[in-house]
């Protein structure tokens, strides 16, 4: 029996008199890809904000590393392994992309330890690595994405949360992201990935959720998701 890093039991979420999310069970094993998909607005980036310790829970319980969060705060979240790549990407665009990496590594001191962390971020963003000395708000939407998923990599965290890493990104660039996410998942990852692009998403996860109107309608396996008649109807344009 795989154990779960992370438990989600009947989480409710409120926000500006809006129900968001309404009560919905799910969990992530260790070492799994899983994917939270829906249209917009179903409620996927609301349950990622509440786990992460961005949202408070209107009601319901999750548990992370055996810790449950509710009184935790955010950066305890941070120390306990949770990394984070918001929607939007969120890097600090008046820093260079060093200093970007460099923050997702604020918890570590060992300097050494830093140097072997940037090196493999490099290995999987080598364009990363060819402007170190460039300030993040100039770069484009997707070198922006691999500046966000690289400084969560810092930290080397337990469990990535992703939240629509392909919003806004070229095709091209969408692949290489995807590529990243999927090496990652081989190398022994655990990750929950919030994501539009319901076809790439199925694809590569263990296992996901569809959610619906804030609550979870379907579950399965990727592959059975990506076969079923009513995800393909309503995701998959088919």
């Amino acid at each position: 029996m795989m154990s779960a890093l992370l438990k989600v039991k009947n989480l409710k979420v409120s926000y500006g008199g809006i129900n968001a999310v309404k009560g919905i069970d799910f969990h992530v094993n260790q070492g799994e890809l899983v994917a939270l998909i829906g249209a917009n607005g179903a409620g996927k980036s609301s349950s990622l904000k509440a786990i992460s310790g961005l949202l408070a829970p209107s009601a319901g319980e999750i548990e992370f590393a055996n810790h449950a969060t509710k009184k935790l705060p955010a950066y305890e979240l941070v120390r306990l392994g949770l990394g984070m790549v918001p929607e939007g990407r969120g890097v600090f665009k008046r820093m260079t992309i060093l200093e970007n990496l460099q923050m997702g590594a604020y918890l570590k001191s060992d300097a050494k330890e830093i140097e072997r962390k940037l090196e493999q971020v490099y290995s999987y963003f080598p364009r990363l690595k060819e402007r170190l000395s460039q300030l993040a708000g100039t770069l484009s939407g997707g070198e922006q994405q691999m500046v966000a998923m690289g400084r969560a990599m810092m930290a080397e965290p337990k469990l990535l949360l992703l939240d629509e890493p392909s919003m806004g990104l070229s095709p091209i660039m969408v692949e290489t992201i995807f590529d990243v996410i999927r090496s990652l998942s081989a190398s022994g990852m655990t990750i929950l990935l919030v994501e539009q692009n319901a076809r790439l998403a199925l694809q590569m996860a263990d296992r996901a959720y569809v959610m619906e109107s804030g609550l979870i309608g379907l579950s399965g396996s990727g592959k059975e998701l990506l076969e079923d008649a009513r995800v393909r109807a309503a995701y998959l344009g088919e």
